[in-house]
């Protein structure tokens, strides 16, 4: 089983920062999608895939993943940056 650990980020509608200081721990698929025959939908037998457990911090999740002999990959959240600009640089 292999596992990714992230932080949440902000959506790009949403102005607030609310549930972005969760990490989340997400199984990676073992198996690929296949459509189903009778309506076409994309499916697959593993569950594992549709689990997503959140955590309070970094090392709450790596604890879970450690107790419990899961393999994981740390995903760094990417550095935030702020781009300034007045109203009037819309006209230059």
């Amino acid at each position: 089983m292999a596992a990714r650990i992230y932080q949440i980020q902000k959506n790009a509608l949403q102005s607030g920062k609310a549930r972005t200081d969760k990490w989340v721990l997400e199984f990676a698929p073992s198996e690929a999608m296949k459509p189903d025959p009778l309506t076409g939908w994309a499916g697959s037998g593993d569950t594992q895939s549709q689990v997503k457990l959140t955590f309070p911090s970094l090392d709450a999740a790596r604890a879970y993943a450690d107790k419990y002999e899961i393999g994981y990959t740390f995903i760094p959240t990417p550095p935030k940056t702020l781009k300034i600009q007045a109203y009037a640089d819309n006209f230059r």
